[in-house]
This record gives structure tokens, C-alpha cells and sequence, in this order.
């Protein structure tokens, strides 16, 4: 069934207006994704088809959990897209009637045995948006404590201590790939290393 977007553009910006979306159709569904195509009509006229994953739209996020001002927990999962390990953040999904400092804490507690005192937003990411409707909310996790919940992992997850001033020497292991946990450390980084300069000025 044809489907009519009236969204104007910001004619202050100077680019097109959106495409216009004449029908969209469920191509696929599990448990997880929704696979559906999208017809478009550009501004100039041209028509495309364009193929999109969406997911539940509960919200998911990613945590940065610092055991001290230096160091930061990373976790060893199993990841079925690549068949092997690797080395990432802790993160999942947003359950109903949570709100996501609630999903932060408690994925931290499931996932490496530590609660936090102070989790902060940090930022907002998105993986390939030409292709994904995802947005993964970065939270810092700070002041922990032992605490342990039992999560839907399969297997107990390989908790490891990173310095978070050594990122590049992560980046050069083969199991430390993921795009949003590389870009959430080091927008961490920066925003430590702020806070330090901050403090110093302070000082003087």
C-alpha cells in the first residue's frame, strides 16, 4: 500500500528534501530482525529500491565501566557473525519497563559482576545506517561494587582490564574489532583526558 512522506526539507541547509517513501513491505521476519524494502523517490525524480533491517525498537546499550580512573572492563564473547571470540564492551538490550541507566547497571551486573554507584550518558552511535535502523546509547559506569546477576549469556563471559590510555595497542589485537566499542573508548578518552586538563586549570 502506498505510503505518502510530506517532510519538508530545511530550505536554511540547502540539501534535498527526503525521498519520498511510496511502499514499504515485510520481507522477513525472526525472532530478533524484520527485513523489509523501502520504495523511494528522490528529489530529483529518481526511484530506488532499498532493502533495511529493523529490529524491536526496545533501545540497547553499551557501558564503559571504569574500575578506577585508569582502567576499563572489557568482556570475551562469542560472536556467531564472525564464529570466533572477540573483545568488546559489555552491552545488550533495553527489557520493558526499563529505562536505560536501569539496562546499563543491570547488563554490567550479568555480564562482569560489578554494579556502579554513577552511570553518566556519554553518547548516541549507530551502525550502518544505510542499511540498520539501531541506535546504541554509550553509558560511564563508575564507582563499583561485587555484584553478579545471571544473564542469558551461554557460557560465564571472560572478564578483562584495560588502560584506557592504551587504545592503540588494542587496536592492533585480531579479536578487537567492533567499530561502536572502539569509537565509545575513545570519545571515553578524550572526555577523561578533558576533565583532567579541566581539573589542572583549576589548580592554577
Amino acid at each position: 500500500m502506498p505510503i505518502h512522506d510530506t517532510s519538508a526539507s530545511d530550505t536554511s541547509t540547502g540539501y534535498p528534501r527526503k525521498p519520498q517513501i511510496l511502499a514499504r513491505e515485510s520481507v522477513a521476519r525472526s525472532r530478533l530482525f524484520h527485513i523489509e524494502t523501502l520504495d523511494l523517490r528522490f528529489s530529483n525524480g529518481e526511484e530506488r529500491q532499498f532493502e533495511r533491517l529493523t529490529g524491536a525498537d526496545r533501545g540497547a546499550v553499551m557501558i564503559i565501566a571504569m574500575p578506577d580512573p585508569e582502567h576499563v572492563l572489557l568482556i570475551r564473547e562469542y560472536a556467531a557473525g564472525f564464529e570466533d571470540y572477540v573483545l568488546t564492551l559489555p552491552k545488550g538490550l533495553v527489557d520493558p519497563g526499563e529505562d536505560m541507566l536501569t539496562a546499563a547497571n543491570r547488563e554490567l551486573m550479568e555480564e562482569c559482576g560489578f554494579g556502579a554507584h554513577c552511570i553518566e550518558p556519554l553518547v548516541e552511535l549507530s551502525l550502518a545506517p544505510n542499511y540498520m535502523r539501531h541506535r546504541m546509547q554509550v553509558l560511564m559506569a563508575t564507582d563499583l561494587y561485587p555484584m553478579r546477576l545471571s544473564g542469558d549469556e551461554p557460557e560465564p563471559l571472560i572478564v578483562e582490564t584495560h588502560a584506557i590510555e592504551e587504545l592503540p595497542a588494542l587496536l592492533l589485537r585480531e579479536d578487537f574489532h567492533e567499530a561502536r566499542a572502539i569509537a565509545a573508548l575513545y570519545i571515553a578518552r578524550d572526555k577523561l583526558r578533558e576533565e583532567k586538563r579541566n581539573s589542572a586549570m583549576d589548580l592554577l
